[in-house]
């Protein structure tokens, strides 16, 4: 069973970053071998399809999953009315922890990036929107990734950009438990397999 996040004990110091990466690392990994994670995910990616849609995107920035990150890409690639939207994925590079998006044809990943993720040999592209994968996130919008910050320091740059961040529901921390920084960039829209926020 996944508990969400207990309430904070005012005389308990709040957990760490890493421990809140730890704990829903592993309440990721039990769900997505559950019996109940493969209709959360079609209703997750409904939800992200119908997001994405009604923002009339010209280039979509999706990812290669990683570990027990949800794939969302195969539905944005067969929606019709994404068809003509095109798709891209970021290729980060450890050296100066950059990140730039390469244009994509949805299929196996051609090539893997600096950190090891699968990515695409295209020609670079700066999306419109990009789908970003949470391991956690807060109802304001911030997002808690794995702690490398190419999303971060990505989104900075690129203010114009919609962020639409997907997680599972139980992903969800309080915000007494997540102190915002001054480099977290908050999210557009957060997609989870019980709706959009």
């Amino acid at each position: 069973m996944i508990e969400t996040t207990p309430p904070r004990d005012a005389g308990h110091a709040a957990p760490s970053r890493t421990e809140l990466r730890t704990r829903l690392l592993a309440d990721r990994k039990a769900f997505v071998a559950s019996p109940a994670a493969e209709a959360a995910l079609r209703t997750l990616c409904a939800t992200l399809v119908d997001t994405l849609a009604a923002l009339e995107p010209s280039c979509i920035g999706v990812y290669c999953p990683l570990g027990s990150e949800s794939n969302v890409a195969d539905a944005i690639a067969a929606d019709v009315r994404l068809s003509k939207t095109t798709l891209a994925l970021p290729y980060a590079r450890r050296e100066g922890r950059t990140m730039t998006y390469r244009r994509w044809r949805h299929g196996e990943p051609t090539v893997a990036d600096g950190c090891g993720i699968g990515s695409s040999t295209g020609t670079g592209t700066e999306p419109d929107v990009v789908v970003v994968p949470c391991l956690g996130y807060t109802a304001s919008g911030h997002r808690l990734g794995y702690g490398g910050g190419y999303y971060d320091r990505w989104l900075a740059a690129h203010p114009h950009v919609t962020a639409v961040g997907v997680a599972w529901w139980f992903a969800e921390v309080d915000a007494a438990l997540f102190d915002a920084r001054p480099h977290d960039v908050p999210l557009a829209v957060v997609v989870t397999d019980r709706g959009a926020r």
